[in-house]
């Protein structure tokens, strides 16, 4: 049974969910936006700040169909279904995206690129992790580069990645929340002296909004 299952997940058919819920997108370009979020189970990066450790591991999720994941997000009257993690680049998202773009969705992502893209969509959100070197497949298909700051190197992280994305992509620095009272005057700094990129600030936790 669990060879079956596993072979099940590989062609990204059915997929370990952590939870899907409908909400306001909190981050980036589609801030402030309603959107449906799928948030799979399992993550191979590990960053140490992570707020949603408990997406990493994938015991104890359901795993459900694409059909069913598909009638979950039809329900909502959104038309944006973001796919998160975890790293949803674990698995084959092809099947997903086909079929939620048949029932009239908007597909985005968010990934650290430490896979390689897979699917179909509207919009890649690229976050990228110091813990796993990003794939040059996933940087050249961002819309949007969105790095969290915590520490000070973070912007010539930021910086060197900004050389490599599309002209067309969003820049986009966001404190990490635990430091979000110390670190964000001085990204506020930062982006007046360098105004190519814009500040994200985590919307949904300051409204408190899940």
């Amino acid at each position: 049974m669990e060879t079956e299952l596993s072979e099940d997940i590989l062609k990204g058919e059915r997929l370990p969910v952590m939870e899907a819920f409908y909400t306001i997108q909190g981050e980036g370009f589609y801030q402030g936006s309603a959107a449906y979020f799928i948030r799979l189970a399992g993550c191979d990066v590990g960053c140490p700040w992570c707020d949603v450790k408990e997406s990493w591991e994938t015991d104890g999720y359901p795993v459900l169909s694409v059909a069913e994941l598909v009638e979950k997000a039809a329900a909502f009257p959104a038309k944006i279904v973001v796919i998160t993690g975890g790293e949803p680049m674990k698995y084959d998202l092809g099947p997903l995206t086909k079929a939620l773009q048949a029932a009239g969705k908007r597909t985005h992502v968010e990934t650290s690129g430490a896979h390689e893209l897979s699917g179909v969509w509207d919009w890649v959100c690229f976050s990228p992790k110091k813990m796993k070197v990003p794939l040059p497949s996933v940087i050249n298909a961002a819309d949007e580069l969105k790095v969290v700051v915590f520490n000070k190197s973070d912007y010539r992280w930021a910086a060197q990645f900004k050389q490599v994305v599309p002209d067309s992509c969003r820049l986009y620095l966001q404190p990490e929340w635990s430091k979000a009272d110390t670190i964000t005057a001085e990204i506020i700094e930062y982006v007046k002296d360098n105004p190519q990129w814009e500040i994200s600030l985590q919307m949904h936790k300051f409204m408190n909004i899940p």
